[in-house]
């Protein structure tokens, strides 16, 4: 049975249970299509041509329908606005409706959400959707509100593997590589932990850094292999480490929430969400396509031993001393409960 989208931007400051399964899509009143319409301006830095974009798209075209065309979304794709730090404090301060967001900027002012962060924390796609519409999306709903701002749905980026301009096939093969990786501790940690040394780099700067071998390879979801043509600068091998599960939550100021009417709130979500699912797919079959198309043009897909990964990253937090809030800890295994 297909699951209840959870309305989190409904939860404001309560702790009541979360929504169950099976109701009927909510649609407003036909009646009040007479009233002024809402006009909300949604900044991402993703372009059109990506699943994020179309995912945006069906939140439009959801809305719209579940509002009677009260509420309208105007999508400022490719980074227009500005980058996804700058959307963000834009939303804080009232100046921007909505944003799509990356949780790892959005830990610099949720600090318990860098959690996410940390490598091999789900098991499953699934269960990393299940966790983000449940009690950890329940958590971050919490600590967004008190920063200002609300979380009315979640695109995700999904799991990371690493391309790289060698064969690894083992742990030891990840000695001494550069690789390039997010800048969050999660990431450096893993790497670290691999043996590999970890690079900061701009995203944009990646193909040419490939090029010249300034680093042996990156990270990202396979799709970023693929539209940023990384295997003519040298990628040959992709190594399906899913060492990291990327949400992308959008961020909705309180200015913007409080325009809604009471009677569109709920429906106004849920169809935001129901946008947000569709992403979720557009991004699978994005990620099926990028393989082969990888394939196509002779990038080798390796798979490795992830336990030996897993175990290196483990004694690498253990040394480091690493811990988590424990609630944000307790909404992590709740969802590993939930979902095998």
């Amino acid at each position: 049975m297909k699951k209840k989208i959870v309305a989190l931007a409904l939860l404001l400051s309560m702790t009541a249970s979360l929504a169950g399964c099976g109701t009927k899509k909510s649609t407003a009143d036909p009646s009040a299509g007479t009233q002024d319409t809402i006009t909300l301006t949604m900044a991402m830095t993703d372009s059109e041509q990506t699943n994020y974009y179309k995912g945006a798209m069906k939140i439009v075209d959801a809305v719209k329908e579940a509002t009677n065309g009260r509420i309208v979304i105007d999508v400022k794709p490719g980074g227009t606005l500005g980058n996804e730090t700058d959307a963000l404090d834009m939303v804080i301060q009232g100046d921007l409706d909505i944003a799509a967001c990356s949780s790892s900027v959005i830990s610099n002012y949720i600090p318990e959400l860098s959690i996410l962060d940390q490598a091999f924390l789900w098991d499953s796609q699934d269960q990393a959707n299940y966790a983000i519409q449940n009690e950890l999306g329940q958590l971050l709903q919490e600590k967004a509100n008190a920063q200002g701002f609300h979380v009315i749905g979640s695109f995700e980026a999904g799991f990371r593997d690493v391309f790289s301009t060698r064969p690894i096939e083992k742990l030891e093969d990840f000695k001494r590589l550069k690789i390039r990786t997010m800048q969050s501790e999660g990431q450096l940690q893993a790497f670290m932990a691999f043996g590999a040394n970890p690079v900061a780099l701009a995203f944009g700067e990646q193909f040419t850094a490939l090029q010249q071998g300034t680093i042996d390879g990156c990270e990202n979801a396979v799709v970023n292999c693929w539209d940023n043509k990384y295997y003519e600068a040298g990628v040959n091998s992709v190594i399906n480490t899913h060492h990291c599960f990327l949400f992308m939550p959008l961020c909705m100021s309180d200015n913007a929430w409080n325009k809604i009417p009471d009677d569109l709130k709920d429906v106004f979500v849920e169809a935001v969400w129901s946008g947000c699912e569709q992403q979720w797919q557009f991004l699978n079959e994005a990620n099926a396509e990028a393989v082969s198309n990888l394939e196509g043009v002779g990038v080798t897909f390796y798979d490795i031993d992830m336990n030996a990964l897993k175990d290196a990253y483990a004694k690498r937090q253990e040394k480091d001393g690493t811990t988590y809030d424990e609630t944000w800890v307790a909404a992590v295994k709740s969802a590993h409960d939930a979902v095998k």
